[in-house]
C-alpha cells in the first residue's frame, strides 16, 4: 500500500507544536526551515499542499519569556495572539527564502459546522491551491474556547487536521509529532513497545492504547491521533503518523519507505 503514497497530490501536512517547539521552549527554527523547504520542493513537483500548524501557545510563551501556560483563558488567548503573529513572521521568512508564498486561515469549529461559511473556507483554499499558495491553518485560538455556549473549538489541531483533509478531498494527511508512530505501548516508557507499521481500522482496543495529552506546550495526545485517523479512514483518505523531529521525513513517506504508521483502508 505505501508504494501507492507516491501518487498522492493534494497533501494535508500537519505539524504537532513538539517538532517546532524545543523542550526546553525555544523555537526550532532548524525544523521550520526544513519543513519550508520540503513542502515548497513537494510544491514545485506539482503537488498541492496544505499545512495545518500547532504552535501559537508555545511560540507566545517563547516570544513572552514564559515558562509555563498561564492558568486563564484570557491569558492563554493572548499568549496564543502574539504566538500567532509571531509564528506567521516566522514561516513568512522561511518560504520566501525558496520563493513560496504562503496564507494564512484561522478556523472555529462553527465555521465547519455552518453550510455556507464552510462553502466559503473551501472555496478559499482551494483558490488558493489554485495559485499555487501554500494554505497555512490553525485553530483560533483568541476565539475557540470550551465554555462557550456554542461549541467552537476542535478540540486540537490533530482533529482539525482530518477535518481539512475531508473538505478538501485530500488524498493523504501526514501527522508530524514527537514520536515514530503508533505504538502498543508508551515507547518512552516502555522498552517492549512495539510499532504498528499498518492499521486499517480503529476499534476500541487501539482506542484504549491511546494515552493522554502530549508536551506542556501542546495539547495533542495519541488519543486524539487515532480520533483524526477514525475520521479521515471514514472518507477513504489514508494518513501517515511519523515523527517530525525531522520534517524531510515526507520525502521518505512519500517515496513508500516503511517510516511511521500508515492508517488506510484495505482496498
Amino acid at each position: 500500500m505505501r508504494n501507492q503514497l507516491q501518487h498522492a497530490k493534494r497533501i494535508v501536512i500537519k505539524v504537532g507544536t513538539s517538532t517546532l517547539i524545543y523542550p526546553n521552549g525555544n523555537i526550532n527554527l532548524n525544523a521550520i526551515d526544513q519543513l519550508a523547504f520540503t513542502l515548497t520542493d513537494l510544491q514545485n513537483q506539482g503537488k498541492e499542499i496544505i499545512l495545518v500548524s500547532s504552535g501559537a501557545i508555545g511560540v507566545g510563551l517563547h516570544k513572552l519569556n514564559m515558562d509555563q501556560r498561564p492558568p486563564t483563558i484570557p491569558e492563554q488567548q493572548a499568549v496564543a495572539a502574539i504566538g500567532q503573529a509571531e509564528l506567521m513572521n516566522i514561516y513568512n521568512q522561511r518560504f520566501l527564502t525558496y520563493s513560496q508564498q504562503i496564507a494564512q486561515l484561522l478556523l472555529t469549529r462553527d465555521v465547519i459546522e455552518y453550510p455556507e461559511s464552510r462553502k466559503n473556507v473551501t472555496n478559499t483554499i482551494e483558490q488558493l491551491l489554485k495559485m499555487g499558495i501554500v494554505p497555512v491553518i490553525n485553530e483560533n485560538d483568541t476565539v475557540a474556547i470550551d465554555e462557550l455556549d456554542h461549541l467552537t473549538k476542535f478540540g486540537d489541531n490533530d482533529f482539525l487536521s482530518a477535518i481539512v483533509s475531508q473538505l478538501i478531498q485530500a488524498d493523504l494527511l501526514v501527522m508530524l509529532s514527537d514520536i515514530d508512530g503508533f505504538f502498543s505501548d508508551n515507547p518512552h516508557t516502555n522498552k517492549e513497545a512495539t510499532l504498528f507499521s499498518e492499521i486499517n481500522q480503529i476499534d476500541d482496543a487501539l482506542l484504549t492504547l491511546a494515552g493522554g495529552k502530549g508536551s506542556r506546550f501542546g495539547t495533542g495526545g495519541m488519543y486524539s491521533k487515532l480520533k483524526a485517523a477514525e475520521r479521515v479512514l471514514d472518507h477513504d483518505i489514508s494518513m501517515v503518523l511519523a515523527n517530525g523531529k525531522k520534517p524531510s521525513i515526507i520525502f521518505d513517506i512519500l517515496a513508500g519507505e516503511k517510516v511511521g504508521t500508515l492508517f488506510t483502508l484495505l482496498k
